[in-house]
């Protein structure tokens, strides 16, 4: 969630900015921010270089988990969720990082240490985060692996 309000507040957006007026504020940014209107010096360049990847990785971020991200690949996270196993997992920060045996694998933001201690807990690790995780908090998809 920390990184969810950083990046918000790096682009100067809220919770209910959509991805259209996302992308109109990133490219602005990009536009104020990009090194190359910095000829001759080297000291504003390096602050513009180091800003421009900082907004850059925060639009990349904030696309995907936005709303609409969510909803066009909702078919193959529900696929995912509920035919693949979990193959690993791990927590840092109440982010719970998740590996499915299919490859996939998914973040989950917000997730409160309680949740976790039982999720680790639950004798079925699948059917706890169905019920409890998959739905109830902001994720997005890390990467695919392709065999």
């Amino acid at each position: 969630m920390k990184r969810i309000i950083e990046y918000r507040r790096l682009l100067d957006i809220t919770p209910e900015t959509g991805l259209g007026e996302l992308k109109t504020t990133y490219r602005n940014l990009i536009k104020e921010w990009h090194p190359d209107k910095f000829v001759g010096d080297d000291e504003r360049k390096a602050e513009a270089e180091h800003k421009s990847k900082n907004i850059i990785e925060a639009y990349h971020f904030l696309v995907s988990i936005a709303p609409e991200t969510q909803a066009f690949n909702l078919e193959g996270y529900t696929l995912t969720t509920n035919t693949s196993g979990i193959d690993d997992y791990s927590y840092k920060g109440q982010t719970l990082k998740i590996t499915f045996q299919d490859g996939s694998v998914y973040e989950y933001f917000g997730i409160p240490k309680n949740i976790y201690n039982k999720f680790v807990n639950s004798s079925t690790l699948l059917r706890f985060a169905r019920r409890h995780i998959f739905y109830s908090y902001t994720y997005r998809n890390v990467s695919k692996q392709t065999a």
